[in-house]
């Protein structure tokens, strides 16, 4: 695709069309394009401050139950969002012809612009893999503050590789630097500047009504509240560019851990900061595991990359069983898990399920929902909302985008013989029975 043909693609153009408010008036590609493509404008291009926020979320297991965890979101204002966008499309077009080159066009799964695939293919590609060499080691791991501990040095050597220039050109350097030192106003600030309560839904949607956050008197006034990213590491989740230069920061690790995992007859795939690693124990042994570790372990000394050891797991896949072995590597490794589990799927070396956390998400939610359903009815409103909660959380719902049993089916015609669905008469007896007594019951 060519740069015109992005402009015009409509999914491209719907992206650009973002309906928070920020600090400048709405905008889009169709309406920014001769700004955005001009580099001299880019040059001497003034971004906003980036407004930020703790997005809190629930993960869930059987054993520990609903734990609280956040993550710093960063989102930009609209036209710095459809440069950041641009000059990502710009980054990928290289990105995909390297990875080409490298032989690792398979490797990294997430925010791939070119590769049109999901994660149910994936884990059924690991699953196949698996099948046809059943005596295998398995690695899966994650990276210490993946977004947070990006090294701007080592971003900027891997950019300027990919762009083969020895020098960023000063319109590619003013969008390095402002991704990487930026501005940011917290969002709570920002609704109490406008007498607002950001855990009010009314006021959420007054706040997003707005066409500017702050006038433009008001920003002048106010901007000693604006702070600064100091240090020479992480970028900011939620921009337009951050995921492609993520990536764009793993070509040399993936093209290292690759090309040895190769050589062992092996497979290696990356989604975002999570990877996997299959050796087969004809053409291995564990000391190729322990060669990669130590690859891994290079990076660290650079200070470009850190295994995170409580996610990171070794297994030992023997007739159709799975063994943890990560005591005979370190013992910091996570021995707690003892199935495979990877981008939403559970591996036991017989079955696969979805894993259990997005299961008891999914039955949270539809509780929380049909509570609050529930709570309407005794307060003598009827059930406003019921439509909502079986459209989103029951298996005769699914029409639109869909819903998780659509994503089930999906699952389950990928995996036609493994114990996917959940069934539908014990879901709607579930809803059913919180609609009515508005309490959980669930065995």
């Amino acid at each position: 695709m060519d740069v015109d043909e992005w402009f015009k693609d409509p999914k491209v153009l719907e992206k650009s069309k973002r309906k928070y408010a920020h600090f400048d008036l709405r905008t889009d590609l169709s309406k920014c394009k001769n700004y955005i493509t001009d580099t001299k404008k880019i040059r001497r291009h003034g971004f906003y401050p980036f407004i930020r926020y703790n997005l809190e979320y629930h993960k869930y297991d059987k054993i520990n139950g609903k734990k609280c965890k956040s993550r710093t979101i960063c989102y930009a204002a609209h036209i710095d969002s459809c440069i950041y966008q641009y000059y990502s499309f710009l980054i990928n077009q290289k990105y995909n012809l390297r990875l080409k080159k490298d032989r690792i066009y398979e490797v990294p799964i997430a925010y791939r612009t070119d590769l049109h695939t999901d994660t149910i293919t994936e884990f059924y590609k690991m699953y196949h893999f698996i099948n046809e060499h059943p005596s295998c080691y398995v690695m899966i791991g994650d990276f210490t503050s993946f977004f947070d501990r990006i090294n701007h040095q080592y971003l900027k050597e891997r950019l300027c590789d990919l762009l083969q220039v020895n020098k960023l050109s000063s319109d590619y350097y003013t969008v390095f630097k402002r991704i990487t030192n930026y501005d940011y106003w917290d969002l709570d600030d920002l609704y109490s500047l406008n007498n607002l309560n950001p855990t009010n839904r009314k006021d959420k949607i007054a706040f997003n009504s707005k066409q500017r956050v702050l006038s433009k008197k008001a920003y002048k006034k106010y901007r000693s509240h604006i702070k600064h990213h100091y240090g020479n590491e992480g970028i900011p989740q939620g921009s337009s560019i951050s995921a492609c230069l993520a990536n764009v920061y793993m070509l040399e690790i993936d093209k290292t851990i690759n090309d040895f995992v190769v050589r062992c007859g092996g497979v290696y795939r990356r989604y975002s900061d999570d990877f996997i690693i299959i050796l087969p124990m004809d053409m291995s042994s564990v000391d190729d595991i322990e060669a990669i570790i130590k690859r891994f372990e290079s990076f660290k000394t650079r200070k470009i990359l850190e295994l995170q050891p409580a996610k990171t797991q070794i297994y030992k896949v023997q007739n159709h069983t799975v063994k943890n072995i990560g005591h005979l590597f370190t013992p910091k490794l996570n021995e707690k898990h003892k199935t495979i589990n990877f981008i939403g799927f559970t591996f036991d070396g017989n079955k696969v399920i979805i894993r259990d956390k997005t299961t008891t998400k999914y039955y949270y939610r539809m509780r929380h929902k049909a509570k609050g359903v529930a709570h309407q009815y005794k307060q003598g409103k009827g059930y406003p909302g019921s439509d909502k909660l079986y459209r989103l959380y029951s298996p005769n719902g699914q029409y639109g985008k869909g819903n998780y049993f659509t994503y089930l089916k999906r699952v389950q015609r990928t995996f036609p013989d493994q114990p996917i669905m959940i069934p539908a008469d014990k879901i709607m007896t579930k809803i059913r029975l919180t609609l009515k007594n508005n309490r959980w019951h669930f065995k």
